[in-house]
């Protein structure tokens, strides 16, 4: 006895890559170019250096998003106030880094001090609508 073949599924259609919304301006295109033909007019030897490479190398940037109460927002207002009377804007995510960079200088019980002076808060996104 022959086996008959399971009908297939129809293949779903993939949907085109939709065109970028506005074209890089071509003054962009160009002054990447550039490069492109200084560094091929450089020796090798200066192109390959390590520490050149190092200098160029950006860190890796990574978004998230998290959850904070409304007090932890008004805390950093202040501090970005505070900033501004010493002649230093700031931004909020200067601010959480200088935190971490903060915390990161703590002994081990003194970092758990200030976790455990945080206000407890549910996790998670909140449901929409409410």
């Amino acid at each position: 006895m022959a086996r008959k073949p399971a009908p297939q599924a129809p293949a779903k259609p993939v949907p085109a890559k939709p065109a970028p919304a506005k074209p890089a301006p071509a003054r962009k295109a160009a002054s990447r170019a550039a490069p492109a033909r200084k560094a091929a007019a450089a020796p090798a030897a200066a192109v390959s250096s390590p520490a050149r490479k190092a200098a160029k190398q950006r860190p890796r940037l990574v978004r998230d998003s998290f959850t904070m109460p409304e007090s932890d927002f008004a805390v950093i207002a202040t501090l970005k106030a505070r900033a501004l009377d010493v002649r230093r804007a700031a931004k909020k995510s200067e601010l959480l880094r200088a935190g971490l960079q903060a915390l990161a200088l703590l002994e081990p019980k003194a970092l758990a001090a200030a976790l455990d002076r945080l206000e407890p808060i549910k996790t998670g996104r909140p449901r929409k609508g409410h």
